[in-house]
């Protein structure tokens, strides 16, 4: 085919197949614009890490500054794209609005991703500093981005939180939902091929291995067999648990108890209850609920399966 017939075939498709078009509509939040708000997001979390050149503590007020005017333009920019595309009332003023809510919230993300970042920290021994963590582990940048865009999904702000996410989803192969709840101290070791649903709630001093989904087991349908949004469909991790490499734990009424652990390659679609270990035997999972400590437990475990 010429170049004139692809051309022609092309545009009868755009007729043919509309519901995939976006012609004649609002502009769309743009891809390289997210991208470069995400990686000015992660310069001001981590300020000296991420620059060509080095920040002195003199020049940080300046560097911070310049920083703080670059995201609100560009942030305001885009949430009044995605609130055009919404149909949002006063598009440009409810975004100047969420943007100056999202920037007085920064001071309080970047200290709970302190705690993500101690975390990874303690949680790995071959960690060597806070600089390797900060510097070489995917967890920082994927964790990071979902907390500032789930402060943006609290908002309900449209299209931008989950662009956000699918930045650090696309470098890392990590995909958290903006609208999963996690606490503090969270990890995720190796941090690949994890995925984490968007109604998922996660404790505190939680730590999670490669290849763990926290998923939905079915979804609610309304009367034309349409998934119904907004209803709980992923499981809550409480505080102090641990998730092995390959688990898989699904359903909005799954709970996993505080101070336990999910062994590797487990298939849950069952609560547990706190201080519990569920381990791969046979073609099921068998759940147990040893009156220990948590170190005692951890220690059984490893001796078991690792």
């Amino acid at each position: 085919m010429t170049n004139d017939e692809i051309k022609r075939a092309l545009l009868a498709s755009y007729e043919t197949y509309g519901g995939i078009n976006h012609l004649d509509g609002t502009n769309l939040p743009g891809e390289e614009s997210v991208n470069i708000l995400a990686r000015d997001f992660m310069h001001l979390l981590f300020p000296g890490f991420f620059e060509e050149h080095g920040v002195t503590k003199g020049d940080l007020a300046s560097v911070v500054e310049d920083l703080l005017t670059r995201i609100e333009k560009r942030l305001a920019s885009e949430i009044e794209k995605a609130l055009r595309f919404a149909r949002e009332p006063n598009p440009a003023e409810l975004a100047r609005e969420h943007t100056a809510t999202l920037l007085s919230r920064l001071p309080e993300v970047r200290r709970v991703v302190q705690t993500d970042v101690a975390a990874a920290y303690q949680g790995d021994p071959a960690a060597r500093s806070v600089e390797e963590i900060i510097l070489a582990y995917p967890c920082v940048l994927v964790i990071s981005l979902q907390r500032i865009a789930h402060e943006l999904y609290k908002l309900h702000v449209p299209l931008l939180p989950r662009m956000l996410t699918e930045y650090a989803h696309e470098r890392t192969g990590t995909d958290i939902h903006p609208g999963a709840k996690i606490g503090t101290h969270f990890f995720i070791d190796h941090c690949t091929g994890v995925v984490i649903g968007e109604t998922a709630e996660i404790g505190n001093h939680v730590k999670i291995y490669q290849g763990v989904t926290l998923g939905a087991k079915s979804f609610v349908v309304d009367d034309q067999g349409n998934p119904v949004k907004g209803v709980k469909r992923h499981p809550k991790l409480e505080d102090h648990v641990i998730v092995y490499p390959g688990a898989t734990i699904l359903g909005g009424e799954t709970v996993i108890g505080h101070n336990s652990i999910v062994g590797s390659n487990v298939w849950l679609m069952q609560s547990m209850p706190p201080n519990s270990i569920a381990y791969y035997q046979g073609d099921a999972a068998s759940i147990v609920r040893p009156r220990k400590k948590k170190e005692a437990l951890l220690e059984e475990f490893n001796d078991w399966v690792i």
